[in-house]
């Protein structure tokens, strides 16, 4: 029960504020959004709050804020069709019922001659006499349609009307909330339990390890390696981590003398990938402080985005094969061993699926925030969009190859971790 509470927590965390990304920039652009969905599939809680329904939905994959305009749902009204209107006190049509028996006296029946519900917004049409009448329609106008009601989306508040900046800036804001989130949980993280100095002072050395062969002591402060200048552990550990199976040359004060030794780290192979190892640990000093915090939230934000970016291109380059990617089945089992060391330890593993999520949102995929953001920025050089068909093609195209990788990983997670 604590891994489902833990994992509902950050997944959802991660969704939804990369949702309430997409949410509150297409409110700012005046965007109608109809739907604000965590979760895929069959709804099993949702909630009307003005003009957009907020919904939970079964499977836990992902979310999305609907749009008018993005998919299609736009009301068209032909001629020859027979609805029925309701009109306020002004004669201006306040709903419009399609497909259906209306028993109320209210509703005028019209047979459609000519009819705009995108700009203009009026029906022409004529009534059960024979007499042709016009009415304006509302900007709020609901139509309903086999007892599902949707709210009309005037041209002005749709997607695709608005300037290209307004929808850029729309769908960036998705991936832009989910690096604003994972900074906000690194900083939390160094509020409550300080900033590592990042000295460079040794507080233990493993039995048998290099860093032992070579002589290195417990309280020793390295200050060298190589012959450059070494004042943070980032700085040793990543030379280490590059260096498998190198002479490292590493100065250290010791007892306040420079003493000089020899280091061969050892070559470490997992995943694919080869890396060193000295064995020693560092020693943890912190400091508090809101501005350190502040400092600390924006460099393991820049650190975690260039950590992922570096595993991408060894996902292109072969260094990675598809076995290494994670799923929800595979977040689900990690979040599982995460948990278990506090929530200090979970709150860093969520800031880092955060950067994650933001990160492979902004891939130049079709169907990803990346594919629609890159069909932009051609519209922006080309000075036109790309034929919305064409367009929609390619993201339908995507779509199925993204649901078929996800089957494979979901499924390499469920042999890996049940079989």
């Amino acid at each position: 029960m604590q891994t489902i509470v833990a994992f509902i927590i950050v997944f959802g965390s991660l969704v939804f504020f990369h949702e309430l990304g997409h949410f509150i920039f297409a409110k700012r652009a005046g965007i109608l959004v109809r739907e604000f969905a965590i979760g895929f599939g069959p709804k099993i809680f949702w909630q009307q709050r003005g003009e957009t329904v907020y919904t939970v939905r079964l499977l836990p994959l992902g979310g999305y804020v609907r749009m008018a305009g993005e998919d299609f749902d736009t009301v068209e009204l032909q001629p020859g069709y027979r609805v029925g209107v309701v009109l306020n006190e002004n004669s201006v049509i306040e709903k419009i019922y399609f497909n259906q028996t209306v028993n109320d006296p209210n509703v005028l029946f019209l047979e459609v001659e000519e009819a705009d519900l995108s700009d203009k917004l009026y029906i022409v049409g004529y009534d059960e006499d024979e007499e042709l009448h016009r009415f304006d329609v509302s900007r709020t106008a609901i139509v309903v349609e086999d007892g599902d009601e949707l709210l009309i989306a005037p041209k002005d508040r749709q997607f695709e009307s608005k300037k290209l900046g307004a929808r850029f800036m729309t769908i960036f804001a998705g991936p832009l909330f989910n690096f604003i989130l994972a900074f906000v949980i690194f900083m939390i993280i160094a509020f409550l339990r300080g900033v590592p100095t990042d000295e460079p002072i040794i507080a233990e050395v493993i039995d048998g390890s290099p860093a032992e062969e070579a002589g290195l002591q417990d309280g020793d402060y390295i200050t060298g390696l190589n012959g450059k200048e070494v004042t943070k552990w980032s700085t040793f550990f990543e030379t280490v981590f590059d260096s498998p199976g190198e002479t490292l040359e590493v100065e250290v004060d010791r007892n306040g003398s420079t003493e000089t030794v020899q280091l061969v780290p050892n070559a470490i192979e997992e995943a694919g990938q080869t890396y060193g190892q000295v064995g020693v640990r560092a020693e943890l000093i912190v400091e508090k402080g809101i501005v350190k915090s502040i400092v600390y939230g924006g460099e393991q934000t820049v650190y975690w985005v260039k950590k992922i970016v570096e595993v991408l291109g060894m996902l292109v380059t072969g260094q990675f094969t598809i076995d290494a990617l994670a799923g929800p089945v595979g977040i689900y089992k990690t979040t599982e061993e995460v948990a278990k060391y506090g929530i200090i330890n979970l709150m860093n593993f969520a800031g880092m699926l955060s950067v994650n999520l933001g990160i492979m949102n902004l891939l130049p995929l079709p169907a990803l925030d990346g594919g629609r953001l890159f069909f932009f920025t051609i519209e922006g050089i080309r000075g036109r969009p790309v034929d919305p068909q064409k367009e929609g093609m390619v993201h339908f195209i995507g779509i199925v190859l993204l649901m078929l990788l996800m089957i494979v990983v979901t499924w390499n997670d469920i042999q890996r971790f049940f079989f």
